[in-house]
């Protein structure tokens, strides 16, 4: 079974950079789209990214195209989300979500994934 391991969220101040990590040990991430989602407390989970299994292609939703940044070290089994310009309502537990063999075409359906991380916290203060 695919473990993710999400890293990198902490505490920063509106305006400031973080870089999740999204990583796997045991096995490739090479047959795997991977998407990042996030949810807040009171709030649904929501999609926020995801890059083919070659990062070829990319997408983003509208609440953070432009500010995130998608891609892959298939090397080090390793997906990153570049977050740029948070914001106070970025503010969020952040997941990545392997999909094998995914196309895409349902990048923002949860259940379109196979396995998920356990979550990193993300808090930006305004």
């Amino acid at each position: 079974q695919l473990q993710l391991v999400e890293s990198g969220g902490g505490l920063v101040q509106a305006g400031e950079s973080l870089t999740l990590s999204c990583a796997t040990s045991q096995y490739t991430l090479d047959y795997y789209a991977v998407g990042w989602f996030r949810q807040a407390p009171g709030k649904e989970r929501e999609a926020i990214s995801c890059i083919s299994h070659d990062g070829s292609s990319t997408k983003y939703a509208d609440s953070v195209k432009g500010r995130f940044t998608i891609s892959r070290d298939n090397a080090k089994n390793t997906v990153y989300l570049r977050m740029s310009s948070l914001k106070a309502e970025d503010t969020a537990a952040y997941y990545c979500a392997a999909d094998l063999f995914g196309d895409g075409t349902k990048w923002s359906t949860p259940q379109e994934y196979d396995y998920w991380g356990q979550g990193t916290q993300v808090t930006v203060s305004a």
